[in-house]
């Protein structure tokens, strides 16, 4: 009796968790639908199924187990690796942010100008007797009154009009002035409406109570996809990579432009663009010579501390908590009070060493401060794995080499570190890859410098691959999100190729089959 009950508990539970998540996902998948989020919305129908099918049926008792990871894994790894890739072949820049309907909207809502001679009206934003938005326009100057619609204008006898001491019109037959709090209701219908002028012209609000006469410059012709500059007759037509370009010369773009499908142009720029590929290249050589010089000094010196402190030392437990504290600390903050350290004016370093040096401000000095650091923050990890693993070494087999007449330096290097290396070498394979997209290192410690960003340079003596891209997609100057996606796709190739070598060299995966 006791077991039923414990289950029938047990089932409705089930019962009510999977109702909450999956009223959670109906919620999320109206709301994405909603906001047109096709991709995102459908997602979470096939795992709102999914959950449906899995817990509310004996259908399939592993895939209780493995559907959320699978869920979790397909949204946050493969979704934004397949996104990743499909930006990469979009122009995708700034300048190039929106939809093309768009793009045409707000080329038409710029590309207009002031009359000749800056023509202005003093103005009280109202409604007609329809409710639709109405201007009572006013030039004392000239006297001319009018009631203008997006639609109409009408002309008024200013002997019918209320005016007042600067010879403004306040009131008007048939116009009804909006108070405050309504002009700020509509306040962005009002700053998007152009009132009817005349059949070249036309009224905008260039405030609360100015408005100025503008006409079209450039004037969109559907038929032929294409725009028309009045003034010069310049034709400006789709160039199919998100511009509208001038049809006589094509460096001449209309803004904004849109995002547009150039396939696998931005891969190819990395290779065939001079502005592109030159400081990709030298980014690409340090980021493989930082990612090198990290990893095989942390494990030379956590192999080295290891094996000292695998001997019996008078005090050998302090000495250990003493070398984790390094990986026990947050990295942010050790790497902040080491960026203080390296302070040419005030930092520890130059006034224990007597020096003067400007670590940040030079390329050579900023890479060694940067290999420095991070080998500060990563040798206790290689420490803790190299003492487990020295540990693990049956030395039954040292003490037969020692019999046999083999030296301390022979043992090491014929039964000792290959040893190691076979329970270490994926660790060094990981460690590289984490450390080729160190993203905190590089950012927090130097920002990438030293860069000449006066002469244009993006990239800095000390940015990895990672550090670069993320200025190419979101830097204080040009962003080009297609470019840094394209290049974000390389480095994933890069990391997957190396590591798939690595493991394969280690043999590792062998004591699996």
């Amino acid at each position: 009796m006791e077991k039923l009950f414990n289950r029938k508990v047990t089932v409705t539970l089930k019962y009510l968790v999977v109702a909450f998540v999956s009223s959670l996902m109906l919620m999320l998948i109206m709301s994405s639908f909603a906001k047109r989020e096709y991709a995102i919305s459908g997602f979470l129908t096939i795992g709102l199924i999914a959950i449906a099918l899995t817990y509310l049926t004996n259908y399939s008792i592993p895939m209780k187990f493995f559907l959320p990871g699978m869920l979790f894994l397909f949204a946050f790894v493969v979704g934004p690796i397949l996104y990743t890739v499909a930006m990469s072949g979009f122009q995708y820049s700034t300048g190039n942010y929106i939809s093309k309907p768009d793009a045409i909207s707000r080329i038409i809502a710029t590309g207009i100008r002031p009359d000749a001679n800056q023509t202005t009206f003093d103005i009280i934003v109202g409604e007609d007797s329809a409710k639709n938005l109405e201007i009572l326009a006013s030039d004392p100057t000239n006297k001319v009154y009018f009631l203008s619609t997006a639609t109409t204008k009408t002309d008024l006898d200013p002997t019918v009009l209320a005016v007042d001491e600067n010879g403004d019109a306040t009131k008007a037959p048939g116009f009804h002035p909006l108070t405050p709090d309504q002009q700020n209701a509509v306040d962005q219908k009002i700053a998007d409406t152009r009132f009817a002028y005349s059949s070249a012209y036309f009224i905008t609000i260039e405030g609360s109570n100015v408005a100025s006469l503008k006409s079209q410059t450039l004037m969109y012709n559907s038929s032929t996809d294409t725009f028309t500059n009045v003034q010069t007759g310049a034709i400006y037509k789709d160039n199919g990579v998100g511009d509208y370009a001038n049809v006589a010369n094509k460096v001449e773009l209309l803004q904004p432009g849109w995002r547009a499908p150039i396939w696998f142009s931005n891969y190819t720029k990395l290779f065939t663009d001079p502005q592109i590929r030159k400081p990709l290249v030298k980014v690409f050589i340090w980021t493989m010579v930082f990612a090198s010089l990290t990893v095989l000094t942390q494990f030379a010196l956590g192999l080295l501390v290891a094996m000292i402190m695998n001997r019996k030392l008078f005090g050998r437990r302090i000495y250990r908590s003493i070398f984790i504290l390094p990986y026990a600390m947050p990295s942010i903050m050790s790497i902040l009070i080491w960026g203080g350290m390296f302070d040419t004016e005030f930092g520890a370093i130059n006034h224990l060493f007597g020096t003067h040096v400007h670590w940040f401000q030079n390329a050579m000095y900023a890479r060694a401060a940067v290999i420095i650091v991070n080998l500060w923050l990563g040798f206790p990890y290689f420490y803790l794995i190299c003492s487990g693993a020295l540990q693990a070494i049956p030395a039954e087999l040292s003490e037969a080499a020692a019999i046999d007449g083999a030296t301390n330096r022979q043992i090491f290097r014929k039964i000792t570190m290959p040893l190691l290396l076979q329970v270490v070498s994926p660790l060094l394979v990981a460690s590289f890859a984490f450390n080729f997209n160190n993203f905190n290192i590089i950012y927090l410690l130097t920002g990438g410098g030293p860069s000449n960003t006066l002469g244009g340079d993006v990239a800095g003596s000390t940015d990895i691959l990672i550090s670069y891209t993320y200025k190419i997609a979101f830097g204080a100057g040009t962003q080009n999100l297609g470019l840094a996606s394209a290049i974000s796709v390389v480095i994933f190739v890069i990391i997957a190729s190396i590591s798939l070598y690595g493991i394969r060299r280690s043999k590792v995966l062998e004591s699996f089959k």
